[in-house]
């Protein structure tokens, strides 16, 4: 858009090391079977009773990339706009967040009770069932954590994964930034590691006024997992490299 100035962009790579599991398993359906062996990754108490749906087993932030997050928000109220089975809500609480974690699905939220039961920091989230959406206009925080849907493991056949491809419906992106912007000063978005990145940069400029963002790349064992966005003051001032 003319007479827009883009905000500050910086970019930075993050490696994650974690030694894989070897333990074999029953019962696992053929289309999960690929991440069963990531089940470590995905959660490292996994053993101790974590508890997954389907569609959990492929949308869950990897444990050590979710752990990132929580590092990046400097306290406070975090908001987890798509909680799913609560990869992220437990680790923003065990950095001693408040959180607020919003899903829609009712048995998701179940699931992720349970599962931030056995991290032990079910006391410091509050499960809401709803419509991040709707429920926008009572939420006041520090950060939002935005996660939603990225339309299954078909997004990683696409040469170029556009916004308008995130769930549950077209075009709603713009919308939900700025719905975003209206509970929180910073947001961190976590996306495919295909996204388009000009499109995410679009984001950040095309707010009033332009907000600073940071795009980091989250390396797991040694791959390009996915894509992590901070807007706002949580968005690094300076260029740098990270191995965790």
């Amino acid at each position: 858009m003319v007479g827009k100035r883009k905000g500050k962009i910086i970019k930075r790579r993050v490696k994650f090391k974690e030694k894989w599991r070897t333990k074999k398993d029953e019962g696992v359906s053929p289309l999960v079977k690929k991440y069963w062996v990531q089940r470590y990754d995905l959660f490292l108490r996994y053993d101790q009773g974590i508890k997954m749906d389907e569609e959990g087993w492929f949308s869950v932030t990897p444990e050590k990339i979710a752990l990132r997050h929580a590092s990046r928000c400097g306290g406070g109220v975090v908001i987890d706009g798509f909680t799913g089975v609560g990869g992220n809500a437990i680790q923003f609480a065990t950095m001693c967040h408040h959180v607020i974690a919003i899903d829609i699905d009712p048995k998701k939220i179940a699931l992720a009770f349970e599962n931030a039961k056995i991290y032990g920091v079910e006391d410091h989230i509050e499960f809401i069932v709803g419509d991040f959406f709707q429920l926008a206009s009572s939420l006041k925080g520090n950060v939002v954590f935005l996660s939603p849907p990225w339309g299954g493991p078909s997004y990683s056949t696409k040469e170029s994964f556009t916004l308008d491809l995130l769930k549950p419906k077209n075009g709603y992106v713009l919308n939900l930034f700025q719905v975003a912007q209206s509970v929180a000063p910073n947001i961190i978005m976590y996306l495919p590691r295909n996204v388009d990145l000009l499109q995410v940069e679009e984001l950040a400029w095309l707010s009033s006024p332009p907000l600073k963002v940071e795009m980091e790349e989250n390396m797991l064992h040694g791959r390009l997992k996915s894509i992590t966005a901070y807007f706002g003051d949580i968005a690094f001032s300076d260029v740098s490299m990270f191995q965790l």
